[in-house]
């Protein structure tokens, strides 16, 4: 018997990207297509890479210059200490060159992150996909001109394959799955439409949340599924199935021949002369038309499943089931009305 937990649940993307630019300037090309699949590194958009290709020389330019005074300065240095050595200068003319050349050296490290920040800018005006996704519809278009951070970002990018389904779980079945998780590593869940009528996916839960919402008593999961087909689609509503166990050896019955009484629930046995008894019964997990018996009833033992509201304790029943083999065996000429029995043994 499979132990299923049936929550309400929500598609969520597992990597969801509003695409941004790092640099301000004007669209030159959008080279996606609203709709379509990327895969990371392929680009985006590009911006006018002109005003940094400028900025990226002057600041080679000053690079280069600056270099050269490092170079001078460093042949006076060492002028200055060969002379030093001769007692032929003043020991402050030397010490000042010394200087002179760590200046220039920190000079050139400065030029030199100037121009690293150049070259960053220019790659930033490629606007790259991040991740493996589906484009959403663009929020601008080509021409315009893009600050860099600006709000609602140039489109959406949302990973769909593969994609999770985040529902919650009551804080009561809380400890079953969660020993059930630690004894398997993961439990398998399907996804089925808002209306709980078609299944939509097949996937796996792994992930549990830190904490319990004191709002509603609930702790969150995350079930990942493959998603080739893409029937999961962002914020769509689901209903998740969580297989947390399957039962062995245990007694099913038909949920047709459970009766609520004030003791509780409890069915009518046949007993082997054919009169019916009530019989308190316990019940487990209950599956569609099935409901599991944890006591109360043995196995193979009958018990009714029609015409309940006609019974009593001692009352004498027929089983058309048993009236049509005596009568077949009598008489072969003459076929048996079929009838749906009055009571089943239990499973």
């Amino acid at each position: 018997m499979p132990e299923i937990l049936t929550e309400l649940g929500t598609v969520v993307p597992i990597t969801n990207v509003t695409v941004q630019a790092r640099v301000s300037g004007y669209i030159m090309n959008v080279e996606f297509k609203e709709g379509q699949h990327v895969k990371a590194g392929d680009e985006l958009v590009l911006i006018d890479p002109r005003p940094y290709q400028v900025a990226l020389e002057q600041q080679l330019g000053t690079l280069q210059q600056d270099k050269a005074q490092l170079a001078d300065a460093q042949v006076n240095a060492a002028r200055y200490a060969k002379l030093i050595a001769q007692n032929s200068i003043a020991a402050m003319t030397a010490k000042d060159a010394e200087y002179k050349v760590q200046q220039l050296e920190g000079t050139v490290k400065l030029d030199q992150a100037n121009v690293d920040n150049a070259r960053l800018n220019l790659y930033y005006c490629h606007i790259l996909a991040p991740v493996d996704g589906r484009v959403g519809i663009r929020a601008v278009d080509m021409g315009n001109y893009f600050t860099a951070g600006q709000s609602g970002g140039l489109t959406i990018l949302t990973q769909m394959q593969p994609i999770s389904v985040i529902f919650t779980l009551p804080q009561d079945q809380l400890p079953q799955v969660m020993d059930r998780l630690r004894q398997v590593g993961e439990l398998p869940v399907e996804a089925w439409d808002s209306a709980n009528l078609n299944r939509i996916a097949t996937g796996s839960v792994k992930a549990v949340d830190s904490q319990i919402d004191t709002a509603t008593g609930t702790v969150r999961m995350r079930a990942i599924f493959s998603n080739e087909d893409e029937h999961l689609f962002p914020n769509q509503f689901v209903n998740a199935r969580l297989l947390v166990d399957t039962l062995h050896d245990v007694i099913l019955l038909s949920s047709n021949a459970l009766q609520t009484g004030p003791d509780g629930q409890f069915v009518y046995v046949v007993k082997d002369d054919n009169t019916v008894e009530m019989r308190t019964v316990t019940t487990g997990i209950a599956s569609n038309d099935v409901t599991v018996i944890k006591s109360g009833l043995k196995l193979g033992e009958r018990v009714v499943t029609d015409g309940t509201n006609h019974l009593r304790p001692g009352a004498k029943v027929t089983i058309p089931a048993d009236d049509s083999d005596k009568s077949a065996d009598k008489d072969d000429a003459k076929p048996a009305t079929p009838s749906a029995p009055a009571a089943k043994p239990a499973q």
